[in-house]
């Protein structure tokens, strides 16, 4: 197929770009380098430095013979979203919008989007299912759930094949394909940056959270794995249909855990300062993957958190 990935040049973008080309596919990459780096685009894919609201209806040409569309390119700083909401809204939304409006136009019959479980926000339903309530706490997770009830309607009145992966934390490497933002928000970079003598120490933001030990409890899945089922997903997608699925390995760590098990791959100490709890933060998410391994065939096949850290930590150590 010859596939559009938007947000390409991003950490799991990027990723998926790589998986796409292994595996025989036409790949283009739509990108503004505003978060994602022109060095992550894996060769073999061609590059087109721009936004999505400006450049996506020039690529998705009807002549141009698409035959889907991966979307990533999104802002994704929970803190982020709620000091500046509408950063959130004009590009997770209007530039989805953007993008369908491109993809109505010129005929592109499927969409993969890259959503969230922070959608659920703090549901007592652990571990997650995709029926579970919805209630984002934050202006990302809003952003990524109206993108969501967009795809809803446009697969029912235009006839989209569409499908949401809702991600459970991503992590991990693949193939040069690693995690670096500016400034980083995520914890597993942030603490090996600390293993590695690049930060003094950890802020741990919040240890009276209603959890075993106090701090907040994520289900971490190897970004090679959450690639994966975007290709699946590309396979399994019909016609008029939108279907979502939470993406995770059904394991929850609390961010005291992810510590050790960095102390224990690295070999290093990793000295922690605690900090008040950070605004829009999800108290604990773990996801139900059950729907995505019946209906997609899909299995994680690097589920444990040590491996996902030792991936993490190796590209860490090339850069």
């Amino acid at each position: 197929m010859k596939l559009l990935v938007t947000g390409g040049a991003g950490y799991i973008g990027s990723t998926v770009a790589t998986l796409l080309l292994e595996a025989g596919h036409e790949v283009v990459i739509l990108d503004d380098l505003s978060t994602g780096h022109h060095e992550a685009v894996p060769p073999g894919a061609t590059f087109v430095h721009g936004s999505v609201q400006d450049t996506a209806a020039k690529i998705l040409m009807p002549s141009a013979g698409f035959d889907g569309v991966l979307h990533f390119a999104a802002f994704i700083a929970v803190a982020e979203s709620v000091q500046a909401p509408e950063k959130y809204w004009a590009n997770n939304v209007g530039g989805t919008m953007a993008l369908l409006d491109a993809m109505r136009a010129a005929g592109v019959p499927r969409l993969i989007f890259s959503s969230t479980g922070t959608v659920h926000g703090n549901t007592q339903e652990l571990p997650i299912p995709e029926t579970a309530p919805t209630n984002p706490l934050n202006p990302y997770a809003a952003s990524k759930l109206a993108v969501d009830y967009m795809l809803g309607g446009e697969a029912a009145a235009h006839g989209l094949a569409t499908v949401s992966l809702r991600y459970f934390n991503a992590a991990g490497s693949y193939r040069g394909c690693g995690e670096r933002h500016h400034p980083e928000t995520h914890l597993i970079p942030i603490v090996l940056q600390v293993a590695a003598g690049l930060l003094e120490k950890l802020p741990l933001y919040g240890d009276d959270y209603p959890t075993p030990d106090g701090t907040c409890i994520r289900d971490y899945i190897h970004v090679a794995d959450l690639g994966a089922a975007h290709l699946l997903a590309l396979d399994a997608v019909q016609p008029g249909q939108h279907r979502i699925y939470n993406l995770g390995n059904g394991n929850g760590y609390s961010n005291k855990q992810v510590v050790e098990a960095v102390r224990e791959v690295t070999g290093h100490l990793v000295p922690i300062e605690m900090a008040p709890r950070r605004p829009g933060d999800i108290v604990a998410q773990v996801a139900s993957s059950e729907k995505a391994r019946t209906e997609l065939g899909w299995v994680p096949a690097k589920p444990s958190l040590h491996d996902i850290i030792a991936d993490a930590w190796a590209f860490a150590r090339a850069r």
